[in-house]
């Protein structure tokens, strides 16, 4: 069972969570109590006294932002609330937090951020799923445009709670949420929006957590750590697997990357099969690389019936003509028919845009596909949000699917999920996808279950660009991973 400290909540699960403790002994006015006491308090760490404003919507979230300013202003702050709406159309916990505010109540519409320092968000949570009124996104970018620090309660208002898009959202310094992230929070565009993301506990226990059939996670090593592979004293070269690389030619760059990233990854010995006319290439940069040369489909066939090799890649520099899809197709169909892991990556996948059933009825066994957006569209007819497509594509297809991207989304056929959110942005270069489908890969070949094995290579290809900085060139990636494993593995 997966760790569930990095669980993330659904906007339906959060509001499961509230009617499962309000049902108990905490009613919601007291939830909501301590939801303004969270807020105030990581104010108050954060900044010195200065005059604020509260924006505040209509429903819980301005009930959250009225407790918010009670509490800054028992602490001595100047405080002020600009109401969204009529008060008179407040009801519930909302209206009895409104009732115990006896400080200065503005209209939203008049609000001109004089002579204020700090700004609050607490106009809509989470729940939102429509576009913001034209009136909220002007107060909303009259903050931005004076350069206030911001502060939102929830969400930043305006970004969704499941899917991290935005409806007029502007950036915020500070997000204090509760209980749980939600997928918004770690979604783009929506992680960019949050800034820092406080998770405060306010009274729903985190026994709470394991009532809410939770599926979706934010990578981290707690999630996967302890299905790792970890050498073992008892341990060959041979009982850590052997990785199986169908390797490109004329573009051999790609194979040879992932063949180092299965190696650094564990993977006890790890071959490339190339056609005998690239032996020179490929011979010349490896060592600790074997080669198998494959002339014919007899080639293929021993290389497959061979049981010795325990997880097989094909697509990196494979080729896009097509001839090369041709036989792209038929190489991928028979790895499939071993029942082995496989990781199905770029020309690999793209070689059945015109039929991908052909590939998704062939996954029996443990099965990896690799797609970023381009190559997903090319296989998948598929709408909405990405958490929801990427979930979509897994059940379809019986593999597991890693879109790739700054906030890749890693997901298994049953409707699990993983995010991950520590991908810089210098991971966009040539090359560095190859390397990730070789992490994968390695793992596979230590027999890691896929979609753990998945998200583990996913987090280990940021941590190393992470590491490496500014600069990086995908070459760089596979020889940062021991450091990475040290650490991970022997924490000093």
């Amino acid at each position: 069972m997966i760790n569930l400290t990095t669980a993330l909540l659904s906007v339906n699960q959060m509001q499961c969570a509230d009617r499962l403790t309000t049902a108990s002994d905490l009613p919601v006015a007291e939830l909501m109590s301590n939801a303004g006491l969270a807020v105030a308090q990581a104010i108050i760490e954060r900044w010195s006294m200065r005059p604020v404003v509260v924006l505040c919507g209509p429903g819980n979230n301005g009930g959250d932002g009225f407790s918010t300013a009670r509490h800054l202003f028992d602490l001595g702050w100047s405080v002020k609330i600009a109401l969204l709406g009529a008060a008179d159309h407040l009801n519930g916990a909302p209206l009895l937090h409104f009732q115990r505010w006896h400080g200065a109540v503005i209209p939203f519409a008049e609000v001109e951020f004089s002579g204020d320092e700090l700004v609050v968000d607490a106009i809509f949570g989470a729940g939102l799923n429509r576009p913001l009124d034209a009136d909220v996104i002007s107060i909303l970018e009259a903050a931005l445009f004076k350069k206030l620090p911001m502060v939102a309660i929830d969400v930043p208002t305006g970004v969704m709670g499941d899917t991290g898009q935005s409806f007029g959202a502007v950036a915020v310094v500070l997000t204090v949420t509760f209980l749980r992230k939600k997928p918004g929070h770690v979604i783009l565009p929506g992680r960019l929006l949050c800034g820092e993301v406080v998770v405060a506990d306010i009274g729903y226990g985190q026994q709470i957590a394991s009532h809410l059939g939770l599926n979706t996670f934010e990578n981290d090593p707690l999630v996967w750590l302890p299905d790792f592979p970890v050498p073992h004293p008892f341990n060959n070269k041979y009982s850590r697997g052997h990785a199986l690389i169908a390797g490109g030619y004329p573009v051999t760059g790609a194979a040879r990357l992932a063949a180092l990233s299965a190696a650094r990854v564990g993977s006890g010995l790890t071959t490339i099969a190339i056609p005998e006319i690239a032996l020179p290439i490929y011979g010349a940069s490896l060592l600790s690389i074997m080669l198998e040369i494959i002339n014919s489909s007899a080639d293929i066939e021993r290389l497959l019936n061979d049981k010795r090799y325990t997880a097989f890649l094909i697509g990196p520099g494979c080729g896009v003509t097509p001839d090369d899809f041709d036989l792209i197709r038929i190489r991928v169909l028979a790895m499939l028919a071993t029942k082995r892991a496989t990781v199905i990556d770029a020309d690999a996948i793209s070689c059945f845009r015109d039929d991908p059933k052909i590939l998704f009825k062939a996954i029996e066994g443990p099965c990896v596909i690799t797609p970023h957006e381009g190559e997903f569209s090319r296989i998948f007819d598929l709408k909405g949000d990405k958490l929801m497509r990427t979930r979509f594509a897994a059940r379809i297809s019986g593999a597991v699917i890693v879109l790739k991207g700054s906030d890749t989304i890693i997901a298994a056929p049953d409707g699990r999920a993983i995010i991950n959110t520590n991908a810089p942005a210098s991971l966009a270069t040539a090359g560095a996808g190859d390397v990730l489908s070789g992490l994968i890969l390695g793992l596979l070949a230590q027999g890691m279950d896929a979609f753990l094995a998945s998200a583990a290579a996913v987090w280990l290809h940021g941590e190393a660009a992470n590491d490496i900085g500014l600069g990086l060139i995908a070459d760089d990636l596979p020889e940062a991973i021991p450091a990475i494993l040290d650490e991970l593995l022997h924490p000093h």
